[in-house]
């Protein structure tokens, strides 16, 4: 990743937005939640939907939709692809 590119949270990534992950932040517990969904640095992940609220969202990564709170999508990093 060059110093250009943006870190957002996948929180803010819009549906239908693709992205690649490149950083998992948060407790050693929820990181560890998190990678054992499948959810790891350099993998694509792409938002599908978000509740009315915002919370739940829904995402796509690899062949699999996986829901996740906002909460933790929030500590999960991507840079938006093309």
């Amino acid at each position: 990743m060059s110093c250009l590119e943006l870190k957002l949270r996948l929180s803010k990534v819009k549906p239908s937005q693709n992205s690649l992950i490149v950083d998992i932040k948060g407790s050693r517990d929820t990181g560890r939640r998190i990678m054992d969904m499948g959810i790891v640095k350099g993998s694509e992940i792409e938002v599908i939907r978000r509740a009315p609220f915002g919370n739940p969202l829904e995402f796509k990564i690899r062949d699999y939709n996986l829901t996740l709170r906002k909460m933790e999508a929030e500590d999960i990093y991507v840079s938006l692809k093309g």
